[in-house]
């Protein structure tokens, strides 16, 4: 058991470590490529941010256990959300004035309930890989649009302000490379301590998936979110969680899908994914402005806290009982 906990340690440590490498060297090389800010937030850094998601949904599902891969990428939005949003918007309330995030979290809300449809049938099937892979590449091309739009969309200033710095393609390339090196190996440890700990302690691959390795997987966010909102880029800090959301309902979940399709685990439909739709449409109730700018204040943010801690502790009982 000590062995596994240090794994998921070193995992953790690694697997942050290297998301930022990777996300530095794909900005940097994409800035030298002449590529704008706001398309290299939208998608690359949004990709980036996914990469520990995706390989550990990856190595999960090819390793059988399909249930870490789909409790990692639930628990990650549910995590995203009332976690990492929460604690921000307690430290920083968050003004949001970007067209872009407006336009996003309809669109988010919208997945989340093409994921439930695709999801009624309690399987999560070949063709439901498919299906999600297709509205990944729609959502992308999409973003490339916004990106590419003359726009003075305030998202757009602050990725303009946030990338400054210069990088050399040769050490964009080296970190770039090292990065994704280490994110492969910080992911396989990861999913082989996670595994030995659902053994050890009796619970499903569900569980430790929608747990331990979500939020873990979540601290990239976290850190990112609370950056952004203390530099008063408060359209990064709520467009860093919703474009992580998306990729991971579209590219995370996929990854099951495409790799072990089968029967969904219990709970899945009749605990996890109603509290992700529940929570996502609360935060578009919470966040959007509908004649103004949105606005998440610190009572906001301590609800989405509160229900945090309350789907931890209902999670909590279920492990129990089972």
């Amino acid at each position: 058991m000590l062995l596994d906990i240090l794994a998921i340690l070193a995992g953790f440590v690694l697997l942050i470590w290297s998301a930022d490498r990777f996300v530095d060297g794909a900005s940097a090389a994409a800035q030298n490529l002449g590529i704008s800010p706001l398309l290299i937030g939208l998608v690359i850094v949004g990709f980036g941010t996914s990469a520990p998601e995706m390989l550990v949904a990856a190595f999960a599902s090819a390793e059988g256990s399909p249930g870490l891969a789909i409790g990692n990428a639930l628990g990650s939005n549910i995590t995203n959300i009332a976690l990492v949003l929460g604690i921000t918007a307690l430290l920083v309330p968050l003004h949001i004035h970007s067209g872009i995030l407006k336009r996003e979290m309809p669109i988010l809300s919208a997945i989340m309930l093409i994921v439930l449809v695709l999801l009624l049938d309690h399987e999560l099937g070949f063709v439901d890989g498919l299906i999600l892979v297709i509205g990944l590449i729609g959502v992308m091309s999409w973003l490339g649009k916004q990106a590419v739009k003359k726009t003075a969309d305030p998202l757009k200033k602050e990725f303009e302000q946030e990338l400054t710095d210069t990088m050399s393609m040769k050490k964009a390339s080296i970190l770039l490379s090292m990065g994704l090196l280490v994110l492969l190996g910080s992911s396989k440890l990861l999913v082989w301590g996670a595994t030995n700990i659902a053994v050890e302690l009796g619970v499903s691959d569900l569980i430790i998936g929608l747990t331990i390795v979500a939020i873990g997987t979540s601290l990239p966010e976290l850190a990112a979110t609370i950056m952004s909102a203390y530099k008063k880029e408060h359209d990064i800090a709520l467009g860093n969680i919703i474009g992580s959301n998306i990729f991971n309902m579209l590219g995370v979940l996929a990854l099951p899908a495409l790799i072990a399709p089968g029967k969904l685990p219990e709970g899945v439909l009749t605990r996890d994914l109603p509290w992700t739709i529940g929570l996502t449409l609360l935060l578009f109730l919470l966040a959007y402005g509908f004649n103004s700018a949105g606005y998440l204040s610190r009572l906001k943010g301590g609800l989405l806290l509160g229900c945090f801690i309350g789907y931890e502790t209902i999670l909590y009982f279920s492990a129990s009982a089972g």
